[in-house]
């Protein structure tokens, strides 16, 4: 023989001592990793009946390219080399290692018909028939894998329960819930004392939306297995969604009987908030941080429920010793320190808490938050060189970044340099709605009438539904008192798609007005000022009023709108006009 045969020989016989010599191990976890699996690591030892075939210059080249392959990190070739060796040598270490590479490599087809092999050539092996079952689920296999699921039960039965518990999760992977409901209950009929199987029959019926059924199940599960915490926690869980506060008390005698029960306690906790139980809610936190004192996520959430129930003295108390924990983001902790000095109206250490904020995921709002505040300090130009310094991470910050800058010169009278921003923003996002009407409502304030009919236009063609585009396009038209008309007919598309809106209510009674309704007119606009009473509103149901000669009611909404609004330049000019 010479050496280069030899080789192939010692290759061969290596692969095969490989995946007959390892030690065993459970497999009900290997089918639940997201990664590799190796399947050497979890083959069962024992006696094989191994065939007698004749060691072929084709069945070494095969084997050889097998390992090639597998070695130079080709596993799919890998794997139908060893499915073709697998048929053709009929032993069952080839058909596991073949078995193992189409798993590993994510070949689903290959995979099943390996481990169908497997199963085959080695009928004792629990392994095969688990990871065949396993692999028909992921699959959707339901009709399938039953018979197969029928054969592990009634060889182990007394591991029925954790059985049910491994499969659900991999049946309920099928788009068909009902589907999955229905072979989860023909599975477990048999097994009606397993407190795991009715556990899964009611995870199974909640996502086919069997509510009824499901809470049944969850019951019969938790009267079975009493300790079992997972069954009354889902019973608890499904009980909540239509009887909160029953829930709740099912938790609570749950957790008095388990009291040692960290993770019932923070289950119950994070409950309690979700209803608003913020005081009950923060005694149970309480309970949890006495037993970890170090816990700063604990302190943390503690201070959380103290700001939201206004407890502003005790958050703050709270926050700091969080901070002096450490563990906990720093950043986070002055995020809501300032948060809670906003609340409190001191605005000086809200800023600065923001300015420590340095980075993580609170770094972009505590940027917008520093420019709110300097803007409502009157600093402009400090609050535009926060805003530029903010990173946002997707696009939508970055719009959202512009349309901020773009308010603060508007609402700083440098409306010019407002609509550049706005314009440059455009060029970079032409088909972002927000940007298109702002660019557009910008360019009527600077009398680009002809530019903002155009914008508007096309956003009323991006987003056919906008009432709001509608109504700009209307309204300025009707501000013009130009092809009148067209612009009532904008306005009442605007109304049609959106008759709670104000500000559009307003439109149609300001178009009524300037086509001589006054009647409607007075009706569209007491709509309007009623929902809003805004000063622009206020300055056209007194002109409205006037002219229908109640004097009185005119002035009654004039002087609250200037009550309200003592330098709105549009109610102003009303009233200088009418009342000189």
């Amino acid at each position: 023989m010479n050496s280069s045969l030899r080789l192939l020989i010692l290759s061969v016989t290596t692969t095969l001592a490989a995946c007959a010599t390892a030690p065993q191990q459970e497999l009900a976890e290997a089918p639940h990793h997201a990664g590799r699996t190796d399947l050497e690591q979890i083959v069962e030892p024992g006696k094989l009946d191994l065939p007698n075939v004749e060691l072929t210059d084709r069945l070494l080249y095969e084997f050889l390219l097998g390992d090639i392959a597998a070695q130079r990190d080709r596993p799919e070739l890998a794997a139908q080399a060893y499915l073709d060796l697998a048929r053709t040598t009929r032993d069952p270490r080839v058909a596991r290692r073949a078995a193992q590479l189409a798993y590993e490599s994510r070949q689903l087809e290959q995979a099943v018909e390996a481990f169908k092999l497997w199963q085959e050539l080695e009928p004792s092996s629990p392994l095969a028939k688990q990871m065949l079952l396993s692999l028909l689920l992921s699959g959707g296999n339901l009709q399938e894998a039953r018979p197969h699921l029928e054969t592990i039960l009634k060889a182990d039965p007394a591991n029925a329960g954790r059985t049910f518990l491994n499969i659900y999760p991999l049946a309920s992977r099928s788009p068909d819930k009902a589907a999955v409901l229905d072979w989860m209950m023909e599975a477990t009929r048999p097994y009606q004392n397993v407190a795991e199987g009715h556990w899964a029959v009611a995870q199974a019926a909640a996502a086919a939306g069997k509510h009824d059924l499901a809470l049944a199940e969850a019951h019969r599960a938790a009267a079975l297995k009493p300790d079992w915490a997972a069954a009354a926690v889902y019973e608890a869980e499904l009980t909540m969604r239509n009887e909160p506060q029953r829930g709740l008390d099912m938790l609570k005698r749950y957790l008095k009987a388990h009291p040692e029960n960290a993770d019932l306690r923070l289950y119950y906790a994070r409950a309690l908030l979700s209803q608003k139980q913020y005081a009950v809610a923060r005694d149970e936190f309480q309970r949890l941080l006495k037993d970890r004192p170090d816990n700063p996520d604990l302190a943390f959430a503690i201070a959380l429920i103290s700001m939201q129930m206004g407890d502003y003295a005790r958050a703050e108390q709270e926050l700091q010793q969080s901070l002096a924990k450490g563990g906990k983001e720093e950043s986070a902790v002055h995020h809501y320190l300032g948060q809670l000095n906003e609340a409190r109206k001191n605005d000086a250490a809200a800023l600065e808490h923001y300015r420590q904020v340095k980075g993580g995921e609170y770094a972009y709002a505590a940027r917008l938050r520093e420019v709110a505040l300097l803007d409502k300090a009157g600093k402009l130009d400090e609050a535009r060189a926060v805003l530029h310094s903010a990173v946002p991470t997707t696009d939508q910050q970055r719009v959202q970044l512009i349309l901020i800058d773009a308010q603060l010169l508007r609402e700083g009278k440098q409306y010019e340099v407002g609509y550049k921003v706005l314009a440059q923003g455009l060029e970079k996002y032409p088909a972002n709605p927000d940007l298109l009407y702002q660019t557009a409502m910008a360019a009527e304030k600077l009398k680009k009438n002809e530019l903002f009919e155009q914008l508007i236009r096309k956003l009323i063609k991006l987003e056919p539904d906008n009432a709001h585009a509608y109504n700009a396009l209307g309204y300025s038209l009707l501000e013009r008192n130009v092809r009148l008309p067209e612009a009532m007919k904008l306005v009442e598309k605007a109304y049609q798609l959106a008759p709670e809106d104000a500000a559009i209510i307003d439109s149609m009674g300001w178009g009524h007005y300037l086509l001589g309704d006054l009647g409607k007119s007075v009706e569209f606009l007491r709509r309007a000022f009623s929902a809003n009473p805004d000063p622009e509103i206020a300055a056209h149901l007194g002109e409205v009023l006037w002219k229908q000669g109640d004097h009185e009611g005119a002035r009654k909404v004039w002087d609250e709108g200037v009550k309200a609004n003592p330098d709105h330049e549009v109610l102003k000019a009303i009233i200088k006009r009418f009342i000189p």
